[in-house]
């Protein structure tokens, strides 16, 4: 918490953005920022991992052009180390998170503010609109956007206002951050929801706003969405080891999907072999109703109206299943070893396709 008021931040905005092999994405998501209509001082400040894309010079090379645009290193490439490097870096009470695979709508800014103003809330975030280019990725932004994919959160498509239990990306009030305590840096993913937990306990709201929109740009595919998901409930399992039944009934169920296909799996090969035979066999079928109703499930979701075209269908009938199972699987592994030094892989050494 800051000492007194000489040390208290200016009246104004500061947008924090962790970046890393965003050379495709880089100047559009830096463009969303600058274009935000604001009557208040701003600055963009860009934590800069080790890329291997081009992503560092194009960064510099926007922060050549405005000097609103300040740059911090970032060698850990890991989120949180940059969002504080960031934020420690930043002059201004307001701290806006942006990502450099997202971009704010127009007015995202003031509105978040004024609804900070408005609720007195400690944080305000809305929510997270994906969207695709290819056939791929539009099945997966699709999924995003479904309760089915993602498990129901605000965020991803609630449109009642109200306190929330965390924000997507986040309007932030400086003083707060100072008084929890910043992002906690061993957490890779997830870092967001523990944030947000310290600031609830804190006497704190965090508040939901469905009028905020943010596009997002979910992975171009399907390898770097499994490892992207396998990261992301490594880190969960992880969380839930740190804090138990505070994190959200959600989470299990794709643990508990891995768990059951594992079974069928099983039961499968000892009816083959015949160990399992007769009535056993008959009341061990009882663990294929679960995948059968799942696998309907998806067939569902593919060929529901709004499905898109039949590339994109088809693409969901297997992105639905690798989103779950794969976060499943890291949860898991999460929950019984603890996620260690897991990282998104699939932000490493990318090759992107620029955004027209």
């Amino acid at each position: 918490m800051h000492d007194d008021d000489s040390h208290a931040p200016a009246a104004g905005v500061s947008f924090v953005m962790p970046v890393l092999n965003e050379s495709a994405y880089l100047a559009h998501a830096v463009a969303s920022v600058l274009e935000q209509d604001l009557d208040v001082p701003v600055e963009l400040i860009l934590a800069l991992g080790p890329s291997t894309d081009g992503t560092t010079e194009l960064a510099h090379a926007l922060a050549a052009g405005d000097n609103r645009i300040q740059l911090v290193e970032n060698p850990a490439a890991h989120i949180p180390v940059g969002l504080n490097a960031a934020i420690r870096a930043s002059r201004y009470a307001t701290i806006i998170r942006v990502d450099a695979h997202s971009e704010l709508s127009a007015g995202y800014a003031a509105r978040a503010i004024e609804t900070l103003e408005r609720t007195g809330a400690a944080n305000v975030g809305g929510v997270m609109h994906a969207e695709g280019r290819t056939p791929f990725q539009k099945a997966v932004a699709r999924l995003y956007n479904s309760p089915v994919g993602l498990g129901g959160g605000a965020y991803h498509g609630g449109s009642d206002e109200g306190e929330a239990e965390s924000a997507y990306l986040g309007v932030m009030r400086r003083d707060v951050l100072d008084e929890v305590g910043l992002f906690d840096e061993t957490i890779r993913r997830g870092e967001d929801w523990e944030l947000n937990l310290r600031i609830r306990h804190a006497g704190h709201t965090v508040w939901f706003d469905p009028t905020l929109s943010v596009t997002y740009w979910p992975r171009e595919s399907w390898l770097r969405l499994a490892r992207q998901f396998r990261a992301t409930g490594a880190w969960r399992g992880e969380l839930v080891r740190r804090f138990g039944r505070r994190n959200g009934v959600r989470y299990f169920a794709p643990p508990a999907l891995v768990l059951i296909t594992v079974v069928a799996l099983v039961i499968g090969i000892l009816q083959l072999s015949g160990v399992l035979s007769g009535l056993a066999s008959l009341l061990a079928s009882v663990v294929y109703l679960p995948l059968i109703a799942y696998a309907l499930l998806v067939i569902a979701v593919a060929f529901a109206p709004g499905g898109g075209g039949l590339r994109q269908r088809l693409w969901t009938l297997l992105v639905l299943p690798t989103m779950h199972l794969s976060w499943g699987v890291g949860f898991l592994g999460g929950v019984l070893r603890g996620a260690g030094d897991t990282v998104d892989a699939s932000r490493l050494g990318t090759r992107n396709t620029p955004l027209p």
